[in-house]
């Protein structure tokens, strides 16, 4: 009886823990669910396998935008959060020059007497947008997609002048023309190379000596400062100008020694513009040494792909020379790029321009035909210089900071698009024009000041156009003065979504379209209806408006 008692307890407990929260699970379990581990024979289902499969893969990919967009959000919260306790604990410094004693009044004066403001750009080493975008393989076939259009315009072209010439024509006279006269652009830069070098450094440091030394601080600097500004206007300025015209060289040699010159212009104000303060403040605190940078800092600035001067930059620890060779020759592969462009799409549509007459339609025909042209050229001009070319000079010189550019072509308003184009040029234009000129005149000028940058900005452009092409027509000009300034205040940062991205896409394909004719339409013109004794006005004369030639 005992052995008995002890068989239904074992049994009642089995039957008690057959009934446990997992047993209960398995059997609450979908009927589906249960078929999809075993089927009838005891084998896995393999139908049910791939179905369970593609649910869980369906609804990872519902949930991936909302994951990513969640990522993106948080860590760019947190790089902005980085970036701005950085430049906090920087200003920490000069905050501390104010003891806490002080009263209010008097760190209002000594906040209204001091020097502009110097905590400008913070340099960080990071990598360029277009490197980390290469990296996945769908932007990497977009890349591919633009070499394969250009093996499509070099076939194009062979095949062409083989059926008209019953031969490969294999010459590149336009880009042998465009780049003549190469040994006087040599000479040129290395001139103004060589003046940059030694006069104002030379400049800067014997007048920081005679500062700290002399009794005449503001009769010094006054001399120092006109024979800075002579520098510039004169060595840097007229002699390049004189030379590129009066030789006569062709588009892009000039634009090689224009835009040199204007490089060299902004480095060496910024330059002065960041040492100066450095030396008045040094003469104040009655410090023993005056801060003048080495001669090797300078030279490194003058080669640094950044228009910021700073004693030092991030570096990197080894040069990558592999790198720095496939950004020469992605930028050699642009320029032929830009070579097919021309050659089969600007040159056919504008090479017999002259023969029709000036009237409304054929200059909406020539725009819309030039915004294909115009956008590739856009598009090589990003590349090749803002890109590969300020890449190569960045690894060569273990320049660490490479961020050139911003993602502009998600740009919404013409306000983000200014500020992510063209980083380079945009710093400088944004410490020492526009936020000079809030220290000058006071923060409640912001739109003067803006309109300020915008007007300084055009007409360099229209500047360093009218130099290389050889004639005055302000097409440039009118659309950053006009157009631009309207955009940039309509086109404002409030403007958010895909819509905008299309409308700044849209205006800019036509801003290019209309750059590209206007601009060929004029240099034909002036290559089929010369002038025997040119006066200035006829330098400023469109002379596609009257020139028409019988062929």
């Amino acid at each position: 009886m005992a052995g008995e008692d002890c068989v239904r307890k074992r049994q009642s407990g089995s039957t008690t823990t057959s009934k446990t929260p997992e047993n209960e699970e398995t059997q609450r379990r979908p009927e589906n669910e249960r078929s999809f581990q075993n089927s009838s024979n005891g084998r896995v289902d393999v139908d049910h396998v791939i179905t369970r499969k593609m649910q869980l893969i369906a609804e990872a990919e519902q949930l991936k935008p909302a994951f990513m967009k969640e990522v993106d959000s948080h860590f760019t919260e947190f790089v902005n959060s980085l970036v701005a306790k950085s430049a906090l604990l920087d200003s920490s410094s000069s905050a501390s020059l104010f003891p806490a004693s002080c009263s209010e009044k008097e760190l209002h004066k000594a906040k209204a007497s001091r020097a502009p403001p110097e905590h400008g750009k913070i340099f960080t080493a990071r990598r360029s947008l277009l490197d980390e975008l290469f990296e996945v393989s769908h932007i990497r076939t977009i890349y591919h997609m633009f070499i394969a259009l250009l093996i499509v315009f070099i076939l194009s072209t062979l095949l062409v002048d083989f059926i008209d010439e019953g031969r490969l024509v294999l010459g590149f006279d336009l880009l042998v023309f465009v780049f003549g006269k190469f040994p006087i652009v040599f000479c040129t830069w290395l001139c103004m190379f060589g003046a940059t070098v030694v006069i104002p450094y030379n400049l800067f440091v014997w007048w920081a000596k005679a500062y700290y030394t002399s009794s005449h601080r503001v009769i010094r600097s006054l001399v120092y400062g006109m024979l800075f500004t002579l520098f510039q206007t004169a060595v840097l300025g007229f002699g390049p100008t004189y030379i590129a015209v009066s030789y006569a060289l062709p588009p892009a040699s000039r634009f090689i020694v224009i835009l040199e010159q204007v490089r060299l212009v902004m480095k060496v104000y910024s330059f002065v513009r960041e040492n100066v303060p450095r030396v008045l403040s040094s003469v104040k605190d009655k410090s023993s040494t005056v801060p003048i940078p080495k001669i090797s800092q300078y030279l490194y600035f003058l080669f640094a792909p950044t228009l910021i001067y700073r004693d030092n930059y991030p570096r990197n620890p080894t040069i990558r020379w592999g790198y720095v060779a496939t950004k020469f020759a992605q930028v050699l592969g642009s320029l032929f790029y830009a070579y097919y462009i021309f050659v089969r799409l600007c040159i056919p549509q504008f090479h017999n321009s002259s023969q029709e007459t000036f009237n409304l339609r054929g200059l909406v025909l020539c725009i819309f035909n030039s915004i294909l042209p115009g956008v590739l050229i856009l598009f090589l001009v990003f590349f090749a210089f803002l890109h590969c070319w300020l890449n190569a000079f960045a690894e060569m010189l273990r320049f660490a900071d490479r961020m050139f550019y911003k993602d502009w072509w998600n740009s919404t308003s013409y306000a983000n698009y200014y500020r992510t184009w063209n980083v380079v040029v945009h710093d400088w234009l944004y410490y020492y024009a526009y936020r000079d000129f809030l220290w000058f005149f006071g923060k409640k000028f912001k739109a003067a000041a803006m309109l300020s940058v915008f007007t300084v900005s055009a007409a360099v452009h229209e500047y360093v156009l009218s130099i290389c092409f050889g004639y005055f027509y302000p097409v440039l000009f009118f659309l950053f003065t006009c157009f631009g300034v309207v955009f940039n205040f309509t086109l404002n940062d409030r403007r958010k979504g895909p819509f905008w991205n299309v409308i700044m896409w849209t205006s800019l394909f036509l801003g290019q379209g209309v750059i590209i004719c206007l601009y060929s339409q004029e240099w034909y013109a002036r290559q089929y209806c010369p002038m025997e004794n040119p006066t200035f006005l006829d330098y400023l004369k469109p002379r596609s408006w009257s020139c028409h030639v019988k062929m």
